[in-house]
């Protein structure tokens, strides 16, 4: 097919070097790609929200008056991370900054990297283990655990958002490491990702290589 150049196929080529076959698999790569974006947003905007509310409630106890947005101990990186959320929620200053339309432009990466072993003792032991009620009893477990699911949730929603191979991925672990992260905030999240997403149905129509 000329509009899908062999460049762009190369990895289903890899796989299945029959043409017929390796268009097919590049074509459910494209749908695991959109469920992959579906299910991962549904896990940004479930994890964004329980991380906001335990980092406003220890804004309130630590910095009474004060937005955690302006007293996280976040490093330089994650304070550049900032920036253009707020820019952008206040439309380059032309209207007053409102705390939930900030919270909305913070992209994946920002939550995936609050989880993360450097802001253990600043953020996760005193806050952001609460936003996690259901998931591992040990505090640092959970911390490992919650670390590693974002971290590949993270990365295999790049890869998906850039239409970049991931049928030889384990997508399938993917799909369960989001549906346990929900259930660890709480059950009813998982629920409701299960029956409303896509991804288990995509994986269960691969094409066979």
């Amino acid at each position: 097919m000329d509009l899908l150049t062999r460049e762009r196929l190369r990895s289903s080529f890899h796989a299945v070097p029959d043409d017929a076959r390796a268009v097919g698999l590049y074509e459910w790569n494209m749908r695991a790609a959109a469920a992959v974006m579906e299910l991962t947003g549904a896990v940004e905007i479930v994890v964004r929200n329980a991380a906001d509310v335990q980092l406003r409630a220890w804004a309130t106890a630590r910095h009474p008056g004060s937005s955690w947005l302006d007293v996280v101990p976040l490093h330089a990186q994650g304070k550049n991370d900032l920036v253009v959320p707020r820019r952008r929620a206040t439309r380059g200053g032309k209207r007053a900054e409102v705390h939930g339309r900030v919270v909305a432009e913070l992209s994946f990466g920002f939550w995936r990297y609050l989880f993360e072993s450097r802001y253990l003792t600043a953020l996760w032991t005193p806050a952001l283990h609460r936003a996690f009620p259901h998931g591992p009893a040990d505090a640092l477990t959970r911390q490992r655990e919650v670390r590693t699911r974002m971290q590949q949730l993270h990365f295999v929603r790049n890869r998906a958002a850039h239409h970049e191979p991931i049928h030889g991925r384990d997508l399938r672990r993917d799909h369960d490491y989001a549906i346990e992260l929900l259930g660890w905030i709480h059950p009813g999240a998982a629920a409701w990702a299960q029956d409303v997403t896509m991804l288990g149905t995509v994986l269960g129509a691969r094409p066979s290589i």
